[in-house]
């Protein structure tokens, strides 16, 4: 019985009401709206409370980027860090990591810094640059939360210019974890670095699949089973009925989380 046990925690476990409560005071703030919370004990700010539910149940209740570092001390590169929920877990599993976080959209950007700041986070560096398979300037389109991603055509009136760096610059030492969550650049990233993949001892990535656009999954497989990869496929926003009818959000008719890592001896 659930629902007893729920009851019965809220009574006997401060801490357990606390998350509690915060969380269902979360879930009555609109989309969009700037607000903050104590969930994580520190004051965090956010730009999204629908975003910040979704990633706080998936890094900090599945705790999807946990994994087993070689050292005390591991390199993490963070492609798409959002506010930092990311890097305030990593942090909190490797104190001692050294990270790199990439995050294009600044207003974004402007939150997480506050963030890593509040949280008093040493040995990161974020830079509010995109991941792409060339030194460029992009249009990007601002979702406003955490759909931002770069745009080919005029798709948007919510667009701003970010410069843009290779992922391959920073992969010529090893890596021990290397998350990407770039919104549909996924595939054009890994393509310019797949012969560097080889530094990488774990790597998340989040595949999109846009309505309309040519699928790229093979390719993405491809390029990570070539590489050493051992995967597993785990779908985050799928459509029950795709024969029938498919969820579309944000232009995605498909979202996959795909954990690539090396076999154990």
């Amino acid at each position: 019985m659930p629902h007893l046990k729920h009851f019965g925690k809220l009574l006997l476990k401060p801490d357990y009401a606390k998350r509690h409560n915060a969380l269902k005071e979360l879930t009555k703030t609109p989309r969009y709206t700037s607000t903050s919370t104590n969930l994580l004990d520190t004051e965090i700010q956010l730009v999204d409370s629908a975003s910040f539910l979704f990633m706080y149940r998936e890094i900090f209740e599945q705790q999807i980027y946990k994994f087993k570092a070689s050292i005390k001390n591991p390199l993490i590169i963070d492609g798409g860090a959002n506010i930092g929920l990311s890097l305030i877990y990593f942090k909190q599993l490797y104190p001692d990591s050294k990270v790199i976080a990439f995050e294009p959209d600044p207003n974004v950007f402007r939150i997480l810094q506050e963030n890593t700041e509040k949280f008093q986070l040493t040995d990161v560096t974020l830079l509010n640059k995109a991941l792409w398979s060339s030194e460029t300037i992009l249009e990007f389109m601002a979702e406003g939360a955490d759909g931002g991603r770069v745009v080919e055509t005029d798709q948007s009136n919510y667009k701003h210019q970010v410069p843009a760096i290779r992922l391959r610059e920073y992969l010529n030492q090893p890596v021990h974890f290397l998350k990407l969550d770039i919104e549909g650049a996924e595939t054009e990233v890994l393509k310019d670095c797949q012969d560097l993949l080889g530094n990488v001892e774990n790597l998340f990535v989040e595949y999109h699949s846009f309505v309309n656009q040519k699928q790229t999954l093979n390719i993405l497989i491809d390029i990570l089973s070539d590489a050493g990869f051992r995967l597993h496929i785990h779908p985050p926003a799928t459509s029950p009925q795709p024969f029938f009818n498919r969820n579309i959000h944000l232009g995605m008719d498909m979202q996959l989380n795909i954990f690539a890592f090396r076999d154990q001896p």
